[in-house]
């Protein structure tokens, strides 16, 4: 994966952007909001200290090249309010996985929607992906909606997947491929 600058992508409301350690309490309010982690498979946090290892692994990820984790922040105001990452990236394959969350005070106003399409625009290009992956606990409906509408295809179901809190959850898993992203915007 290239080095990339500071501010990675600007879309018409946000600014999307490397993580930075000064961003940790914000990411704590976002990962601790057990709404907002309900279909993670992992918990929601519980202590700064999460934030800030975060924060840590976050950078390590773009000295490696193993992760592209963005920051996504309001335009006029520079508010973090989500996170979007690439990781688990395979350059034989030239694919990778997304990830992304989303703070509670801004669903339903299109941000990961805009977020989402510019990094999987900026991605293909810039990385030379032939494909990317997300996996959704099938119960987050909105998640596979926005999946959908940005022409991701549903490939697979995996059954007990994920144990988080002790509770066993399934996946759906979907895939975009730069073919269907290339058509679906007339080229």
């Amino acid at each position: 994966m290239p080095k990339l600058p500071e501010t990675i992508l600007k879309t018409e409301r946000l600014v999307l952007r490397h993580i930075r350690e000064g961003d940790a309490p914000a990411l704590f309010a976002i990962y601790s909001d057990p709404e907002a982690m309900r279909y993670w498979s992992s918990p929601p946090w519980q202590r700064m200290a999460q934030a800030e290892d975060h924060v840590a692994l976050t950078l390590a990820g773009y000295q490696d090249g193993s992760m592209l984790t963005m920051g996504m922040t309001l335009a006029q105001t520079g508010e973090l309010i989500g996170v979007c990452r690439l990781h688990h990236f395979n350059q034989q394959n030239r694919r990778c996985e997304m990830g992304y969350i989303l703070s509670r005070a801004h669903w339903g106003k299109g941000y990961m929607q805009e977020a989402l399409a510019a990094t999987i625009g900026h991605s293909l290009e810039a990385f030379g992906l032939h494909r990317i992956e997300a996996d959704v606990d099938p119960r987050n409906a909105g998640s596979a909606a926005l999946l959908k509408r940005l022409h991701f295809v549903h490939e697979g179901h995996l059954r007990q997947r994920w144990i988080v809190n002790g509770e066993v959850c399934d996946t759906d898993f979907f895939g975009l491929l730069r073919s269907d992203w290339d058509a679906a915007r007339g080229k």
